[in-house]
């Protein structure tokens, strides 16, 4: 019999529409001679199960749903979802209670890369290098002309816990600070200061081939906003070039930067992995669990670029 599988989509999160796109992608992919897929969407509306053009309630004290008299249960979940609760750990925690394998990375290592601030001084403390930031959150007091003399500007505000540039804010003088923070604020309880680093923006996506982390061709982002926001992303005010526009030296680099962070944050999965590049120096910014895979995403890019087929890399994913 051919084995069931879900694939998680959706999400309560301003991430919800990517991932929607993402999910396409990989119930496109998947072997339908070998594995039967339904793509399941979470939302704040509820969790229903999508079948012949109908959706259906999932059951979520055994993650099945009924489908013409039927309990249909699932042997693997694919997650698509960006955001919480796919993305966070919460979604990798339920699949664990109920026994379910699913893809990527597990509970700890989802929950540690979701939250900015801790991955970054936890690769820091490994020896990477990492912007200097500063960190608030909704129970401590800041004062912002304290805050304005601390800081160099321009600088960076962003969500510490989100994705898809929600949120995030160029800050290139005093006198935006408080907005910058504020803005962030109603994206997360907590808001990373980061100071600015003028470079190119590069980032490279790993999985795992044969027990072993394998970094993909690395891809340059050229942002025509004022950094890679979601327009920049997702509304294609950017562009993106794989493989990046660097030497093979610098390319060797930022795979083997890319490669340890995967294996020291025992990530599992596909996952992308962002730097900047200033004066030949890569700084980690942050690593992506869940990142986008429409088609015109940017691991599905570096996948193509390697030579590799999405379907096969898809179904590799697919542990049982």
């Amino acid at each position: 019999m051919k084995k069931n599988i879900a694939v998680t989509s959706g999400g309560t999160s301003h991430e919800y529409i990517i991932s929607m796109k993402s999910a396409t992608t990989i119930m496109e992919s998947i072997d339908r001679s070998r594995f039967t897929p339904y793509q399941v969407v979470i939302s704040k509306d509820g969790w229903f199960a999508h079948a012949h053009g109908q959706q259906y309630t999932i059951n979520k004290d055994n993650f099945s749903f009924t489908l013409e008299g039927q309990e249909i249960t699932f042997d693997f979940v694919y997650n698509t979802i960006h955001g919480t609760p796919g993305e966070d750990g919460k979604i990798q925690g339920y699949l664990d209670l109920l026994g379910i394998p699913y893809s990527g990375c597990d509970v700890i290592t989802s929950s540690i890369t979701f939250n900015k601030n801790l991955c970054k001084r936890i690769a820091a403390s490994y020896g990477f290098t990492t912007p200097q930031s500063v960190m608030l959150n909704t129970q401590m007091s800041y004062d912002v002309k304290q805050l304005v003399e601390e800081l160099s500007f321009p600088c960076f505000v962003k969500p510490n816990n989100g994705g898809s540039s929600f949120g995030a804010s160029k800050v290139d003088e005093p006198g935006q600070l408080e907005a910058a923070i504020n803005l962030a604020f109603e994206h997360d309880k907590e808001v990373l200061i980061e100071e600015y680093i003028k470079g190119t923006e590069m980032t490279c996506g790993v999985f795992l081939q044969d027990g072993k982390a394998r970094a993909l061709p690395i891809t340059e982002i050229v942002s025509k906003n004022a950094f890679f926001d979601y327009k920049a992303k997702y509304e294609g005010a950017s562009e993106e070039i794989t493989p990046a526009r660097i030497s093979a030296e610098q390319t060797a680099e930022c795979q083997g930067l890319s490669e340890r962070i995967y294996t020291l944050l025992n990530c599992k999965g596909l996952v992308r992995i962002d730097y900047l590049m200033k004066e030949g120096v890569f700084y980690f910014i942050e690593a992506n669990t869940t990142p986008g895979f429409s088609r015109a995403s940017i691991i599905p890019q570096q996948i193509r670029a390697a030579g590799l087929d999405i379907s096969q890399i898809v179904n590799q994913q697919i542990r049982l």
